[in-house]
């Protein structure tokens, strides 16, 4: 080779080397960033993205949508429209069921309430007088017997005697549907101090012949008036000789073979009805047993 040629090469190569030198030198060691271009999906790929609750749940992976129907009846059972109904006819049956018991209880409570209010008012009880002929008669010799008892005095000039002529036709009306003596009429006076019992004696006499008057002194009648519930306005001390008046209760009532209270009658009141209550009662009495089965002696 030519030696100037030879020089030549070796000179252009060393300049090549100290051009590159000085290029890599001067170019920056970080790599500029580049923009990312969006990656894109496959379309097999699912994409999940944020929503609101369905009101139908997502069935788990591997689980189709009859299979979470199965498992949803599993957990809170089956529901049929017979189940429906059967469900509805027992609240039905309990509502209707709990109303009448309901209505059972407020019935009892009003007939309770009924019975207080107009049950047989507390008349008749213990007491101790003498009679017409001067005997000693009480409660006692009522029992067994039905019994009329008006309470009056000897001197009263119209009503007392209207309302014995009036117990009398009743007793007689009861006797006559009977066959037999059956009501016992009894007259108690009010006036102990006048009603002396001779005078007691020949009053009763023009009623009833067997009518009981009866009279005591003015405790004892008045411990009997309270027991019948009887008003009368006698003066505790008024002697035969005094000048008084005397106002009383006006009804007389119907005494059970028990001595206990059927009825009163007042002025209003006819001797047919008397006596129709009177045969009304003792059916019942009767139909109940009758004495026997009350335990009192027989007429």
């Amino acid at each position: 080779m030519n030696p100037l040629r030879s020089t030549i090469c070796q000179a252009s190569s060393s300049l090549r080397l100290s051009a590159g030198l000085r290029s890599r030198s001067s170019t920056p060691a970080t790599t500029p960033l580049r923009r990312r271009s969006p990656m894109v999906l496959p379309s097999s790929t699912a994409v999940f993205r944020r929503g609101y609750a369905s009101p139908t749940p997502t069935p788990p992976s591997g689980m189709d949508e009859q299979q979470a129907k199965a498992r949803d009846q599993a957990a809170v059972g089956p529901f049929t429209w017979k189940a429906a109904a059967l469900f509805l006819l027992t609240g039905v049956g309990l509502y209707m069921y709990f109303e009448s018991e309901k209505a059972a209880v407020q019935a009892r409570r009003q007939a309770d309430l009924a019975s207080k209010s107009i049950g047989k008012p507390s008349i008749g009880g213990p007491f101790s007088l003498l009679n017409q002929d001067g005997k000693e008669f009480t409660e006692k010799d009522l029992l067994g017997k039905w019994t009329l008892i008006y309470f009056g005095f000897t001197h009263c000039p119209d009503i007392c005697p209207e309302e014995l002529d009036k117990m009398g036709e009743a007793v007689e009306m009861v006797d006559e549907a009977v066959g037999k003596p059956t009501v016992l009429p009894v007259f108690i006076s009010v006036d102990p101090a006048r009603d002396t019992l001779p005078q007691l004696k020949k009053y009763i006499q023009e009623f009833h012949p067997r009518m009981q008057g009866l009279v005591g002194d003015y405790d004892a009648v008045k411990k009997t008036c309270k027991m019948y519930r009887v008003y009368f306005s006698t003066p505790p001390d008024a002697t035969a000789a005094d000048d008084y008046l005397v106002d009383h209760s006006i009804f007389f009532y119907l005494m059970d073979p028990l001595g206990q209270f059927v009825d009163a009658f007042g002025k209003a009141t006819t001797a047919e009805t008397v006596a129709e209550k009177v045969l009304e009662a003792k059916g019942k009495w009767e139909a109940a047993g009758g004495n026997k089965a009350a335990g009192v002696p027989e007429q």
